[in-house]
Order: structure tokens, then C-alpha cells, then sequence
């Protein structure tokens, strides 16, 4: 019986420690979010720079191609303003994995191999790309935003810019669906029937 009692009265001491040493860290605050967030969105980037390129590859379009090639580019000039904010936060550049970007990217990856050849496969892809940049969107608002209620004018400068770029993206990729992927995806179905 002394056993189990003795064995009841460590394991409650153990939990009280752990209880103490919670409450004995500072709160969480906006800036360690902010941070967190950052983080994140990094890891994102440099994961968007090693899957476009196998999404310009994959795309039958040449205009899709080149708007993957063209994001490209912009995506690593993103990059560079975020180590920027790194820089001006005396923080090291590094990213915090995303399972958002990760599961939005592996179904991307699934269009390319369940579509490869298919005359959707472009529009799958676009598709694909506009969750990617409707993710960045929601991401650079709200750091932009913190940024501002931080008193940190110069982050949400770049991260304004961030944000118009992939605004812009958003609209050139609705605008190319609209006008030439769907109508060719769409027609091909229509040539089948």
C-alpha cells in the first residue's frame, strides 16, 4: 500500500511543477504571433519556389507557363523582403513548416499525376495555383495588418507590396481561366461527347 501512495504523491508533485513552470511564462503576445506567422509564411514561399517549376513544366499552356514563370520570379523578390523583416526584427530567416501550404501543394502534385495528359490538367493546375494565392493573400493581409498595430511601418510597407503582388497574381490567373484553360478544358469535354 506505502508503494501507491508514495507513487500517487510524486506524480502529484511532478504536475504541480509542470502547472508552475506554465504560469511562470510570459503571455503570448501579438509580436511572438506575428513571429510565428512570419515563419510560416516563409516556409510557404520556399516551398511555392520548388513547385512551380514542376507546374510551369506540367502545363500544356504556354500562357500558363509563363505566368507560373513569371510568379515565380516575384516569389523569390518575396523571399528577399522577408528576410528583410527578419533582418529588421534580429530574428534569423527561417521557416516554420505549414501544413496548409504542404496540403495545398500535395494536391497540386495529385492534379499533376491524376490529370497528367488530360485536357484538364491545365485547369487543375490554375485551380491549384489560386488556392496557393488566395493562402499568400490571407497571410499578407493580416501580417500586414499586425505590422501596423505594431509600430513596425517599414514591415508593412513590404508586406503591402507582397500582398498587391499576389493580388495581381490572383487576377491575371482568374483572367486566364476565364478567357483560355476552362473554355479549352470544357471544349475538349464537349469535342468528346
Amino acid at each position: 500500500m506505502a508503494r501507491r501512495t508514495t507513487k500517487r504523491t510524486t506524480k502529484k508533485r511532478a504536475t504541480r511543477k509542470t502547472a508552475a513552470r506554465r504560469t511562470r511564462r510570459a503571455p503570448k503576445t501579438l509580436n511572438d504571433l506575428f513571429l510565428e506567422t512570419l515563419r510560416d509564411i516563409y516556409f510557404a514561399e520556399n516551398k511555392i519556389i520548388k513547385t512551380l517549376p514542376k507546374m510551369s513544366k506540367a502545363a500544356h499552356s504556354k500562357d500558363l507557363a509563363a505566368a507560373f514563370n513569371k510568379h515565380l520570379r516575384e516569389t523569390q523578390g518575396q523571399v528577399k523582403r522577408l528576410d528583410q523583416i527578419f533582418k529588421m526584427l534580429g530574428k534569423p530567416a527561417r521557416g516554420k513548416p505549414c501544413e496548409a501550404i504542404n496540403g495545398i501543394t500535395d494536391e497540386g502534385a495529385e492534379i499533376m499525376r491524376e490529370f497528367k495528359n488530360a485536357p484538364a490538367l491545365d485547369a487543375g493546375l490554375l485551380a491549384a495555383a489560386q488556392a496557393v494565392e488566395h493562402y499568400e493573400i490571407s497571410r499578407y493581409g493580416t501580417l500586414r495588418t499586425w505590422a501596423e498595430e505594431l509600430g513596425m511601418q517599414d514591415a508593412a510597407t513590404l508586406l503591402q507590396a507582397t500582398l498587391d503582388e499576389e493580388e495581381s497574381t490572383d487576377r491575371a490567373l482568374t483572367e486566364l481561366a476565364t478567357s483560355v484553360i476552362n473554355l479549352e478544358a470544357e471544349g475538349h469535354y464537349r469535342a468528346a461527347a
